[in-house]
């Protein structure tokens, strides 16, 4: 974009977003499950309770668009922080340095995650969330900074795109490359990493060759970022032009899932523009609503999840908070029982995860990466 960029201060929508995200991994999408099987049963809470979990396969659901809108945000984030070192005066191998360290530190906090600290090397599994989104984010950081037209780097995130459809049709692994039995991303997984580190001793959902269109992914959000930071249009007609860009992404996405079919643990091409679809929308509305309209108030409980998304990922692995939400709720969940119960338990382990969280954020505590 050849527009001079502007002054933005920090994106509250996008801490708003974040949050909202990691609300569902922090049990909010158990707590819609629970509460649907009390609800009366309808085709409605039949839908809602579908989409709190992974599709099989191929297709998509609600839950398949947390992992991609995580990754997303990261990207629209980076051109602000990008524009603020420029500004400092940092020079270029700091700047290339910072987002190396940074991807690799979150390949370290996702062997974390899986055990490394258990030091059990014989099982433990390399592929991760977290190194999926650091390797990704990584990538498309480096092409960012490096290349100044996004003209070009458009082009490389079309070519990414069309070349990792083109590469798993056209080379031949079975009667189905887009089958579980048969794609080429666990051909490949299975070459690099023994079947004891992968997810599914054939398949890992973060291996390797997939970790590649989410490069796309994470640079689609950068160009948002980028497109925010620019001074040519007023906030209402970014956030409209996010929008529709958001519908063209995911209509690209429906078409082009007929020849190459939405896939999340392939991270298909057609699964990068449904998602990016999906993570437009979603962003142009909380945009449109907190950064342009300046409705903030109701965003706050979000914003306290967003500021420390990374914590909230590793607090559950590390410390048993359902055994602190017991402790100090377990009274008054014991008058309520069967689904009941569950429900009145989840609704209390998400508080106690909130009000954890709230403190370190009056207490200015922000794990950042």
């Amino acid at each position: 974009m050849s527009e001079q960029p502007e002054k933005v201060e920090r994106l509250m929508s996008l801490d708003a977003l974040r949050g909202a995200d990691m609300f569902f991994i922090m049990g909010f999408a158990s707590w819609l499950t629970i509460l649907c099987g009390i609800l009366p049963k309808c085709g409605v809470t039949e839908w809602i309770a579908t989409q709190m979990s992974h599709v099989g396969w191929n297709g998509l659901r609600h839950h398949d668009t947390i992992f991609p809108l995580f990754l997303f945000i990261a990207g629209i984030s980076f051109p602000f922080s990008l524009a603020k070192q420029q500004a400092q005066g940092r020079p270029k191998w700091r700047i290339y340095l910072k987002i190396v360290l940074r991807g690799f530190l979150l390949v370290l906090l996702g062997l974390i995650y899986n055990g490394l600290l258990q030091f059990d090397f014989a099982k433990l599994r390399y592929c991760s969330v977290l190194a999926r989104i650091g390797l990704a984010w990584m990538f498309a950081a480096l092409l960012f900074a490096s290349i100044r037209k996004t003209s070009i780097l458009a082009s490389i995130a079309g070519v990414i795109l069309i070349g990792y459809w083109l590469t798993m049709w056209l080379i031949p692994n079975g009667p189905d490359p887009f089958s579980f039995e048969n794609n080429l991303v666990g051909v490949i997984d299975r070459a690099l990493i023994s079947e004891q580190h992968l997810y599914q001793k054939t398949f890992d959902p973060e291996g390797v060759f997939s970790t590649l269109p989410a490069i796309v992914t994470a640079m689609l959000g950068m160009f948002t970022g980028q497109w925010v930071r620019c001074t040519k249009f007023s906030g209402n007609k970014k956030a409209l032009y996010i929008l529709l860009a958001g519908v063209a992404f995911a209509l690209i996405g429906w078409l082009w899932g007929f020849v190459f079919p939405i896939n999340k643990k392939l991270w298909t091409s057609s699964f990068v523009c449904a998602v990016a679809g999906y993570s437009l929308i979603c962003f142009s509305l909380f945009y449109y609503i907190i950064d342009v309209k300046g409705w903030r108030r109701w965003s706050f409980f979000f914003r306290v999840i967003g500021m420390n998304s990374i914590t909230i990922y590793m607090l559950p692995r590390i410390i048993d908070c359902s055994r602190a939400s017991r402790f100090f709720f377990g009274g008054i969940t014991k008058l309520f029982d069967g689904d009941w119960n569950k429900l009145v338990s989840q609704t209390f382990y998400l508080l106690t995860c909130w009000l954890i969280l709230y403190f370190f954020y009056r207490k200015k505590i922000f794990l950042k990466v």
